[in-house]
């Protein structure tokens, strides 16, 4: 089992990343979820994220994800086949937490240097805070 601090990680790097390890019968778990980085600007991100959310019935769906670690694990399933077989178990491999859970605090945690937010030259920022603008509520 490896741990993975999302903290300062580029979301479609480090998905991409972990989508191979699990595909390699890897059991992956990924906290500070919260902590990602998404690249480019934040006003325009928001946009985008707004209108995508207004796709889809209220009642019938698809119902779009408004928590951090919901959106992190939906962006590594789009990196697996996870409607094959193969896919649906690396899938199940896969946790997300937001923070670091108190049973996990002990244990070594892994970083990605590919995926690093420091590479970057554009503005970024973190899914946390696009999770709040498009209405996650971080006290539940």
């Amino acid at each position: 089992m490896t741990i993975i601090d999302a903290d300062r990680l580029v979301l479609g790097r480090m998905a991409s990343i972990v989508a191979k390890r699990l595909l390699e019968n890897e059991n992956i778990l990924i906290v500070n979820a919260e902590k990602t980085v998404l690249s480019g600007k934040k006003k325009s991100k928001v946009a985008e994220a707004k209108e995508f959310l207004e796709v889809g019935h209220p009642k019938k769906g698809p119902f779009h994800y408004r928590r951090p670690d919901r959106i992190v694990r939906k962006t590594v399933r789009g990196m697996l086949p996870y409607k094959q077989p193969k896919g649906k178990q690396a899938y199940k491999r896969l946790k997300v937490f937001i923070g670091i859970p108190e049973e996990l605090k002990q244990q070594k945690v892994e970083t990605l240097a590919k995926a690093r937010a420091e590479k970057l030259k554009c503005p970024f920022f973190m899914l946390g805070e696009l999770a709040k603008e498009i209405g996650w509520n971080p006290g539940e």
